[in-house]
């Protein structure tokens, strides 16, 4: 006889969809962003999760900054939301209101993740974007060590890809910014792991072996260009985080004089088996009795329900 899944398990079978049973013991988890349009992660994540044979989905929150600590708070008692992706403007002020990080994030000040520590309580958070796009250009045949960078964006994912720069061992990463305080104030923290291979740099991507654009700009078609892409040396690397348009005009550019080309698009996959295994790891109380992934981080009541901790104040608010 077949055994019936769990309550929280999508049954594999092949005559099984390939989507969660939407009922009421679905894990949810939320990408939160200003905009939300482009975002890739609710096909992509939720598919992960369904690959696992976990009943979970993943949904696109729309939220603006003016309202973003009230969203916290409010996500705060959604006791059935066990996790989210955080997409801009959004992964450094996400970071005042989780009770821990991994030390990247903690370095970075910055997370695109983050899961419950327990049910229905604080969050636990981590920047994956650097190694996101470090898998990425990998696999397209790239190797920052010895390598000269150009990285134009000193925000969230910014700062996390730089960071897997200079630690994967590249010979000098330039940091381009509009935001002069932001760009120093990352040159100074990126200097303390690795001194006198970070520098500032401009739009101009001449001499270099890798141009990275890790800002906005892109997503709209009369956005400006945030490099010299007529700078360009042919058979460099060019890279982006912008996932829609799939191809930015910067990488059409890069890719007309000769560049190799990494697209956000090529980020994300790159990153989605990590972060869907970094959300499934919350504890769940959607199963009643079922053992946490996160076992031994939490403790149970003698009928198998999660026990919840005192609700605690935001840090830094």
């Amino acid at each position: 006889m077949k055994k019936s899944p769990s309550p929280t398990e999508v049954d594999p079978s092949p005559e099984t969809p390939r989507f969660p049973r939407l009922d009421g013991s679905i894990r949810l988890y939320g990408v939160v962003g200003d905009p939300i349009g482009q975002v890739k992660s609710p096909s992509g994540i939720t598919a992960k999760f369904v690959e696992r044979g976990a009943n979970a989905i993943l949904v696109p929150m729309h939220v603006q900054p003016a309202d973003f600590d009230k969203f916290m708070d409010a996500a705060r008692g959604l006791l059935n939301l066990e996790g989210l992706v955080v997409t801009a403007p959004h992964k450094m002020s996400v970071t005042r209101h989780l009770e821990s990080v991994t030390s990247r994030a903690r370095f970075l000040a910055a997370a695109n993740v983050i899961r419950r520590v327990v049910p229905g309580g604080g969050w636990h958070g981590d920047a994956s974007d650097g190694l996101g796009m470090l898998n990425a250009l990998q696999a397209a045949g790239f190797d920052p060590r010895g390598k000269r960078v150009l990285l134009a964006g000193a925000g969230g994912a910014g700062s996390a890809i730089a960071l897997a720069m200079i630690e994967s061992g590249t010979a000098e990463l330039a940091l381009h910014d509009i935001r002069v305080d932001r760009r120093d104030t990352l040159i100074a923290r990126l200097s303390e792991r690795c001194a006198g291979s970070v520098c500032v740099g401009s739009p101009d991507p001449a001499g270099f072996d890798l141009t990275i654009n890790a800002t906005p700009l892109g997503m709209k078609a009369d956005d400006p260009l945030p490099i010299h892409a007529d700078r360009l040396a042919p058979g460099a690397f060019a890279a982006d985080v912008v996932t829609v348009p799939a191809r930015t005009r910067f990488l059409e550019l890069a890719g007309a004089r000769g560049c190799h080309t990494v697209p956000g698009l090529a980020m994300f996959e790159a990153q989605a088996d990590f972060v869907a295994d970094f959300l499934l790891d919350a504890p769940s109380c959607t199963a009643r009795g079922q053992e946490s992934a996160d076992s031994g981080r939490h403790p149970r009541k003698a009928d198998g329900r999660c026990a919840r901790r005192p609700r605690t104040a935001h840090r830094n608010r």
